[in-house]
Order: structure tokens, then sequence, then C-alpha cells
């Protein structure tokens, strides 16, 4: 058994609901009768006990099954430990699972206190409610339970947070905890362990706030013969360069977009571009008006974006590019060498059966693509809405890349990169620093630089581009303001 904490630098494979329950279910056959359950209380009780080592007071909230069973079986480690854990069961002990009616025999006899409520106050709660084979939203004494831990200094949850997919990584109404006031107490720190296998539901979407701190335990198990959903990257960093190198192995990046009123996008996107080790960046500024020297940054040549040729050029297309970029689009799709298509690039797709034609004529001869949408753009591509993407983001980015024959970033909390053939990769960096404008046009001009670099795996730029941009982000310092300029501007270059 082997219990890891999961950061920035985990290579894993992620595994679904059905697959981790096929995996338990070989497990449990070949074990000794209850010895799985012995083995996941037991590495929570270690977690609990090397997280809140000085607690006086550990409240565990056991559901009606074996996510239950699993807290029963923590109480009774944590009690040889030298803790006094206090449980809360719901339901009736009679009707537990056998399993979980096991590890309540056993807390019995260990002496673990009982109670028919939680505690006034307490330095750890631990979230035994609701496991994996559960997908009802928290009611009742569920839900109250649920809202009295936020009092807890931290919350553990056992496998998945009570309420959450293991999926898709929504929460079911009524069990995210709702932020706190700005003047009330702050929200309990929160841990979750996931167990036997990491569920991407973990990783995106509602999934990243409701887990927190992220460990794993695999108990001791393989997977065998099932095959993983999706994966983390593991630290993505794009190779250094060698000495024996010049701006041409670098490759031309160029940036359509900047309409009127628009141009910071542009610029934001090239300056990324730059800053990310593109050999040239060309500035193709839809506004004319715009189009002329940087002085600020000399190292940015700006063109007309008819002049340029795309033949030879890696392609960042939308960028605050308005409805001017649709004229432009046609021959943007027909001859870039490789292209990321970004905000009103994908909006004007969207709309125009005849741009999809051509996109997906782009997949059809390989030529590299990569499509970066936020899920309301993601949505218009599929023809559907925003909640519907964010109900299954996973879905959501895997189906527009094989409708598109293109890579996928599918922005958000967990940004998935998704292609036609491969497994997709859950983004495991970036924090709500970057929820302000400009970050995705930054976003696109690295895309565009990774491809410069390596036009051939659009999977690999994308992947990279993405860990970069929240790895940043991760380790921006507290004292100095963010913005989209000043990321731009980052160390970025390998």
């Amino acid at each position: 058994m082997a219990l890891r904490r999961i950061d920035s630098s985990t290579v894993a494979p992620l595994f679904g609901g059905a697959a981790t329950r096929r995996i338990e279910a070989a497990a449990t056959a070949l074990l000794p009768v209850h010895e799985l359950m012995e083995r996941a209380g037991l590495a929570t009780a270690r977690l609990a006990a090397a997280l809140a080592p000085h607690a006086r007071t550990i409240w565990i909230a056991c559901g009606p099954g074996n996510n239950g069973g699993d807290g029963l079986e923590a109480a009774s480690q944590l009690r040889r430990r030298g803790f006094d854990p206090i449980v809360t069961l719901l339901g009736d002990p009679a009707r537990l699972p056998s399993d979980a009616a096991a590890s309540f025999a056993r807390a019995r006899a260990a002496g673990v206190r009982f109670a028919d409520a939680p505690p006034g106050d307490c330095e750890l709660a631990i979230d035994a409610l609701l496991g994996l084979g559960s997908t009802r939203a928290p009611e009742g004494r569920m839900a109250e339970w649920l809202a009295q831990m936020q009092a807890a200094e931290m919350v553990l949850s056992i496998d998945l947070p009570s309420g959450l997919d293991a999926d898709t990584g929504m929460m079911a109404q009524g069990a995210q905890p709702k932020p706190a006031p700005a003047a009330g107490p702050a929200r309990a720190r929160r841990a979750c362990l996931s167990l036997l296998t990491l569920k991407p539901g973990l990783l995106t979407a509602d999934g990243r706030d409701a887990a927190g701190e992220l460990w794993f335990d695999d108990l001791g198990v393989e997977p065998g013969d099932e095959n993983p959903c999706a994966l983390l990257p593991g630290e993505a960093r794009p190779p250094g360069r060698p000495h024996a190198s010049h701006k041409g192995s670098y490759g031309d990046v160029a940036i359509i977009g900047g309409a009127s009123g628009m141009n910071g996008a542009a610029l934001l996107a090239a300056t990324a571009a730059l800053h990310a080790g593109a050999g040239r960046v060309f500035v193709g500024m839809l506004d004319a008006a715009a189009a002329r020297l940087d002085a600020l940054q000399p190292e940015l040549m700006f063109r007309l974006p008819d002049l340029l040729d795309l033949r030879t050029m890696h392609v960042a297309c939308g960028c605050g590019g308005g409805d001017s970029v649709r004229a432009l689009l046609p021959r943007v799709l027909s001859t870039a060498r490789s292209l990321v298509l970004d905000a009103d690039a994908l909006n004007a797709i969207a709309g125009d059966t005849s741009l999809q034609a051509l996109l997906q004529a782009r997949g059809v001869r390989r030529a590299a693509t990569v499509l970066t949408p936020h899920p309301l753009e993601a949505a218009r591509l599929l023809a559907t809405d925003a909640t519907s993407v964010q109900r299954d983001r996973l879905h959501a980015a895997t189906s527009l890349a094989r409708r598109f024959g293109a890579v996928v970033l599918l922005k958000g909390s967990g940004t998935i990169a998704a292609s036609p053939n491969d497994l997709p990769v859950i983004n495991p960096t970036g924090n709500a620093r970057l929820a302000t404008a400009g970050t995705g046009d930054v976003l696109a001009g690295m895309v565009a630089s990774g491809l410069a670099r390596q036009p051939d795996q659009p999977l690999a730029a994308a992947v990279e581009a993405a860990w970069l941009h929240g790895h940043v982000a991760d380790g921006w310092p507290a004292d100095r303001t963010f913005s989209a300029g000043e990321l731009a501007r980052s160390r970025l270059l390998p």
C-alpha cells in the first residue's frame, strides 16, 4: 500500500466509477473477507493522524453504506492510536452491508464513542457519508451534518466528498459548502483520500474545490485489465533548448486578431508567444490603424493579415477578432501550417457550416489544429448550453475533438486536453487568479509557440502550455499584482 499526495508533478491514470467498481469487485473476490475495508480504514486513519496529529476531537460522520464502513474502520484504527473519535451513524446499524456491519462491531469492541449528534466543535471532521456508489443529493440529517462540518478546522473526505460525481466532478445540489462571507469565519481546510483509483471527477469541474488537498492510496490493488478514462500528465514542462539552435529552430508564430477596440487581446497572445520561446512572432492586426511598431516590444513584427504567408506559420487566430475575423477564416483554415483557434474565431465557426467543413477538412488531412474554448464557446460548437458542457467536461471535450478532428483544450477548473485518438489529459495546475480578462489570450499564444516548436504534436503542445500557464499562476507571489499582461511577460521560456 502506498499513501501519497497528488500534486502538479503526479503522473497517474484516472479511472471512472464503473471501472473502479470492477477493480473493487475483483480485489474483494481475491482477498480475505473484510480485508479491503480494513485497508481503507487503516489508510484513512494514517492520513487523519498525519493531518491533525494534535486533534483533541475527531468527528467521523458515517453513512449507511460501505463508505460509512470505511469511516467505522478508521475510527477503530484511530482509537488504537490514542485518539478518541466520536462517530455519528446515519441509519440502523442492523441494516448495514456485511463489511460495514463487521466494521461497526470492531468499532464497538475498540471502545469507539458513538453519539446521536455531532460534537459542538472539532479539529477534524471525517466525511464518510456518501461514496462511489451514490448519486443522490444529501438531504435531511446528512445535509445538516455536511453543513456542520464547515465549523471544523479540517474536513477529510473518504474516497470522494459526499455528493461529488466521480466521473464528471459535478457536485449534487446542496452538497457543496457555500463560500464563507468576507467578514465571517474561514471555510474548513479540505482534504480527500481517494481509494483504489484516482477518479477524474476529483480533478475537474467542482472536484478541485470540493476535494481540496488530494491524497491517494491504491490499497495494494492493481487495476488489472481495466483501462483508464483519462490521465494526469505529471510535470509537463517544455524541454530545454540546446546551445546549437537559432531562431529558425523555434518557428514563426502569427497572431491574427485585434479588431478595433480589442487590440490588447492580440498583443497579449503575441507577447506570450514571444516569452514562451517562439523564434519570431508576427502580429496580423485586424485593426489596420493599430498595425504599427510597439516601442515597448520591438521584437513583435506587425503585418497586415493578408501579407502573412500562413503556409509556413503557426497561427493563433481569434484573439480579440470580433466579427472582422470571419472574413479571414477560410484562408486561415485552408492554409495555416498549424493553427490555434480561440475566442471569436470559434464563435464564427460555430455559426457557419462552411467554416465547420473547412475545420473538419484540416482534421482529414491531419493538419495540426488546437481549439481553446471556454465552456460557453464549447457549447456553441456543440449546439448545446454551457451547463451541459460543465455537467460532463470530459465528454464535451472528447466529443469536440472527434467532431472536428482536432485537439481541444477545454478551459476551466481542471482544463481538459482531448484529441480524437488519445486518452484525454486533465491539467492539475492553475487557480482562481486565472479568472480574469486576457488569460485565455495568453494561453492561445503559448499553445502557438508550442506548435512552432513541435508542429506534429498538437496534444503535447496543448498539454505543456496549459500546465505551464497554470503553474505560473500557482507560484505567483502573494504580494505581486496578477494580470494577464504580467502573466504573458513571465518566465515562460523553457
